[in-house]
């Protein structure tokens, strides 16, 4: 899309608003809201936003100006931030609503380098030179929970239950329609094993829009649910006796063309690839570091534990749900990876950047992939997250 496309749209739709959104580190939506009288002024020339949202803490209230990004990069100034115009997407659930995705730069033109959009960008080009296309989508789990109350909206753990779907049916319908009518187009909702805890998932995409859909979902989600007086919370571990809250970052690799899956081989006694194997192997070597993007919150590590279908160990398994990489293999179109690490309070464009520049390391060094893992990793004798395992903690993350 164009600003003149936009902007044609705009009018004709007679949008009187547009929201100015983006993403703070953690991933959590910030914007103005712009009468569409001003759009084209404020996408033509920017528009004056702090910086310092990209160093402050998760409630946005506290700045952290001692950290490089608060102290020197970025600090308290303002940046000017251009929309996205291939984000612009109408809210079927707000008034006469639109909104579009910013990206920020300095004074002088140049783009911020710590802006997660941006960083995630960069990495998705770095795969396209080696010729890969990625195709990806989160795969999101969170709680429902009465605004005065606090309550779940569920009292049960009855796993996928059909009558616990029909708890407030009209919640459900206008979520899986609005979500559908902003591109998000919905594979599947049901109930999880938590009080309260649903799961909807969707289509993938290719490139940046993965991470982008990501965003939106989650805001979606929230003022969804508001409107009908719940609270939808992405929060890891809201509950400490109830199941954690993944994004499971599900994803493949694909031609440039995007003709092509690059993990699939029909020859091979696994159906993996050479590729996949290299770039599983990156993932796996780095997932100690990039832990820490996965699980960016204290409360993120109340998530790990035994039973918990977290692992703890960097290891990899064909369908294994204990494992921190599932393969998945279903021939040329299904064959893809779960990355079952993330929490739901991870950054969208954080984790997918994370991913691919590990994988991208495995490709480029060619790793070897370690064996597969079969049966439960939790039961093992020799699973001991102090010695090769994961960090648990956000300070050991670090």
């Amino acid at each position: 899309m164009s600003l003149e496309s936009v902007s044609s749209t705009i009018e004709e739709e007679e949008i009187e608003f547009v929201r100015f959104e983006f993403s703070d580190f953690y991933g959590i939506s910030r914007c103005k809201i712009i009468p569409a009288r001003h759009f084209v002024d404020k996408a033509s020339n920017g528009i004056g936003i702090p910086f310092c949202h990209l160093s402050s803490s998760i409630d946005g209230a506290e700045l952290h100006l001692d950290t490089p990004y608060g102290n020197g990069e970025v600090g308290i100034g303002d940046g000017i931030w251009f929309p996205e115009f291939n984000t612009f997407r109408i809210l079927p659930w707000y008034r006469k609503t639109a909104s579009i995705l910013l990206e920020p730069k300095y004074y002088k033109g140049e783009p911020v380098s710590c802006y997660p959009r941006y960083i995630a960008r960069q990495q998705i080009e770095r795969l396209e030179k080696l010729g890969i296309s990625l195709l990806a989508a989160h795969e999101h789990e969170f709680y429902v929970v009465d605004q005065k109350t606090q309550k779940p909206f569920t009292q049960d753990m009855c796993f996928r239950s059909t009558i616990r779907t029909y708890t407030d049916p009209n919640l459900l319908d206008q979520l899986m329609t609005n979500l559908y009518k902003v591109g998000i187009d919905v594979e599947n909702c049901e109930s999880e094993s938590g009080h309260g805890q649903m799961e909807i998932t969707y289509k993938p995409r290719f490139g940046i829009q993965a991470a982008d859909n990501a965003y939106f979902f989650k805001t979606t989600v929230k003022e969804i649910a508001q409107q009908h007086g719940y609270i939808a919370s992405f929060m890891s571990k809201p509950f400490a006796d109830q199941m954690g809250t993944s994004a499971h970052f599900c994803h493949s690799l694909w031609d440039k063309d995007c003709k092509k899956n690059l993990l699939y081989d029909a020859n091979d006694h696994n159906k993996l690839s050479e590729i996949g194997r290299y770039w599983m192997a990156g993932i796996l070597k780095h997932s100690p570091a990039i832990t820490m993007l996965m699980a960016p919150t204290v409360n993120c590590y109340k998530r790990y534990g035994k039973q918990s279908y977290v692992s703890t160990t960097p290891n990899w398994g064909i369908d294994n749900r204990c494992c921190m990489l599932r393969l998945k293999i279903n021939g040329t179109k299904g064959t893809y990876l779960e990355n079952r690490s993330s929490g739901g309070g991870s950054n969208p464009y954080l984790t997918l950047a994370a991913v691919v520049a590990a994988g991208i390391d495995g490709i480029e060094k060619k790793l070897p992939l370690p064996e597969e893992e079969t049966g439960d990793p939790f039961r093992m004798t020799n699973n001991d997250p102090a010695k090769n395992g994961l960090p648990c903690t956000l300070s050991n993350a670090i």
